[in-house]
């Protein structure tokens, strides 16, 4: 039996032997670049190829024509791009300084297309966004596409949108401007309308093999035994009976087909989608649905351990052909399994789903045991990792905390869960939020949430602690480490749009309300301090230009500081020799520390944020929704 060093050099041999046979010659720049990136990173794609395809036949065909379609993605990409490989692999850090921030929007919505969208960017580049995620923009069907993650073409843009061509300018402005370009990889699904969807419908068996597909209910109903219903409003169990018969999986909508990545020829296609994603000079990709991209039968289907090994071997493809892209997962799972995706060799960047929650959860109960718990036992991670801090997504809020984590303050999951859902609904007395219920169940009182922030904190209902509450959450977002991320609109308070209700695509989807469009009025008045959207713009480009002016809030080093006080949330930031203590008050009233909490602290200390001066060792009073960056 071969050694390892033995497998892994005649898997060199032959992948070699291979390439010889196409023709490809190793003799000029471009492939020697590659060569010397093949070398450093075969022996990890080789070894993660085995574990995942080893039992198939033609595992080395497949891994042989796999390099040399990344070698010719290597070679069409454009020199810039070359460029960028090589600065950020001399700054691999690059994403956690305390300059970056984030951004997200619709193109449509937004800007009409994307060769409007440039008109904004001196804006965005006044704000100070370093990170902008356009949201779903690729092709997919016309009226039900969950938003636009029905992906029917990785390689066109929506036609309302523009082009690729215009995509590719649209990235060198943005890069030009200090702007990394963000789009989503929908990787688990492709729409029932993507070509290689339609040549399977068709009986086409090479396609067929690259879903889900069966010809009667015996395997769907085995394997619905041990997987969950996502979204049981649309279909029940996992899969959906096609046309001639026969059952597809469909984890999400009838209309997003499930890839079976168990084909190692659905691994090489879209390893082909990605490459050529980057190569129109996006700089990350949100990895959409990772939890969900490996089945096994007898088990919920669920972040397996291959589905982390795909990820993996995404990445090594990646640091052949595309150096520079940047993996950032997305799950809404358990908080433990969240975690296990943010690894430099897979995701090391990744959305902080549980602190978005708990930071609603803390502003409605006023009381900060959840998210305390969560900065001192989740929030630390990897150090050349990075969260995406975010208040709202353009999905919903789900309260992705962990049943066994709130036990432990005696609060039972269940219940927590239906009363934040009304309370975020407007259903509890008292509410100051102005949600909307999704996928409400009667039965259970279950749903998620969704709505713009300014609607959610208690703008829109017209309560004096609206705008302190939005700063507040964003003031944690922005100090907490890793990459903030605003919703743009957010910045001058955009409300809630009821108006997705008129619109037979959108009707029945609640999420559409926290999706309005580019509130123009709003922006006008964004440099007038008596407006509601001036007060809220001037306290945003304060905590933006505190970040930037804080070099301890680079990175990820995080510690939690105990404020002996149930409504006020402490932790500290360290980063470039800077210390800063970050206080915040989630109760409607003023909170006083104990100057005995400030005994190891310099006696005088400045707030980043307002530049006022505190002597901590006679305590500190902070007033409702309140908080201050200590430094």
């Amino acid at each position: 039996m071969l050694s390892i060093t033995q497998q892994l050099k005649a898997a060199e041999s032959y992948v070699f032997a291979t390439l010889a046979e196409a023709g490809v010659d190793w003799d000029n720049a471009d492939a020697r670049a590659f060569r010397t990136r093949f070398d450093a990173e075969f022996p990890r794609l080789f070894n993660l190829f085995a574990k995942l395809y080893g039992e198939h036949e033609d595992c080395l065909d497949h891994l042989a024509t796999l390099i040399g379609q990344s070698l010719a993605c290597w070679q069409a990409r454009p020199d810039d791009l070359k460029g960028l490989d090589l600065s950020r692999e001399a700054q691999p850090d690059w994403f956690q300084s305390n300059k970056m921030l984030g951004a997200f929007c619709y193109v449509d919505r937004y800007a009409d297309d994307l060769i409007r969208l440039k008109d904004h960017v001196p804006y965005f580049t006044d704000l100070g966004i370093t990170y902008l995620h356009l949201m779903p923009l690729f092709d997919c069907p016309a009226e039900n596409s969950d938003g636009g993650y029905a992906v029917s073409s990785y390689r066109d843009v929506r036609s309302d949108l523009g082009t690729m061509e215009d995509l590719r300018d649209l990235a060198k402005t943005l890069r030009e401007a200090g702007i990394s370009l963000v789009v989503d990889f929908v990787f688990n699904h492709t729409s029932n309308e993507h070509e290689w969807a339609r040549k399977a419908a068709q009986g086409d068996p090479e396609f067929s093999d690259y879903y889900w597909i069966f010809e009667d209910r015996r395997m769907p109903d085995a394997y619905e035994r041990t997987v969950r219903e996502v979204f049981p409003d649309d279909h029940p169990g996992a899969f959906v009976q096609m046309e001639d018969g026969r059952w597809i999986w469909t984890t999400f909508h009838s209309f997003q087909w499930d890839l079976n990545y168990s084909n190692p020829a659905v691994f090489r296609a879209m390893s082909q989608e990605m490459l050529s994603l980057a190569n129109q000079g996006v700089d990350l990709i949100r990895m959409d649905a990772v939890a969900f991209i490996w089945k096994r039968l007898g088990t919920s289907c669920e972040s397996l351990p291959e589905a982390h090994l795909l990820l993996q071997a995404f990445n090594s493809v990646c640091r052949m052909a595309a150096p520079s892209l940047l993996f950032k997962s997305e799950a809404i799972v358990h908080p433990d399994e969240v975690v296990s995706y943010i690894d430099p060799k897979e995701c090391p960047i990744s959305y902080n789903p549980l602190l978005m929650a708990l930071g609603w959860e803390a502003l409605a109960t006023r009381k900060v045991e959840l998210i305390n718990q969560a900065i001192a036992r989740r929030q630390p991670i990897h150090p050349e990792c990075a969260w995406v801090n975010y208040v709202r997504s353009h999905d919903d809020i789900g309260w992705t905390f962990a049943d066994e984590d709130a036990a432990e303050f005696g609060i039972v999951g269940f219940e927590h869960r239906r009363f934040l859902n009304a309370f975020y609904t407007n259903r509890f007395d008292g509410s100051f939020a102005r949600g909307e219920p999704f996928q409400f169940n009667p039965k259970t009182g279950d749903c998620r949430v969704c709505g713009t922030t300014a609607s959610l904190t208690g703008i829109e209902a017209g309560d004096p602690g609206g705008i302190d509450r939005m700063i507040l959450l964003y003031s944690i977002a922005f100090s907490a480490g890793g990459i903030p991320l605003i919703s743009l609109g957010d910045e001058v308070g955009q409300l809630n749009d009821h108006s997705y209700k008129d619109h037979p695509g959108q009707a029945g989807d609640q999420r559409w309300v926290g999706r309005p469009m580019r509130p123009d009025g709003l922006y006008d008045q964004r440099d007038d301090h008596t407006t509601t959207a001036g007060k809220i713009f001037a306290r945003m480009k304060q905590l933006i230009d505190a970040r930037r002016s804080a070099p301890g809030l680079s990175g990820n080093a995080i510690r939690s500081f105990n404020t002996q006080n149930p409504h006020v949330l402490g932790y500290v930031r360290n980063g470039e020799g800077q210390e800063i203590y970050v206080l915040a008050n989630f109760a409607d009233t003023p909170q006083n520390l104990d100057p005995q909490r400030f005994l190891e602290t310099m006696p005088r200390m400045t707030d980043l944020i307002t530049g006022e001066a505190f002597h901590v060792r006679t305590g500190v009073s902070l007033g409702p929704h309140q908080t201050v960056w200590l430094a």
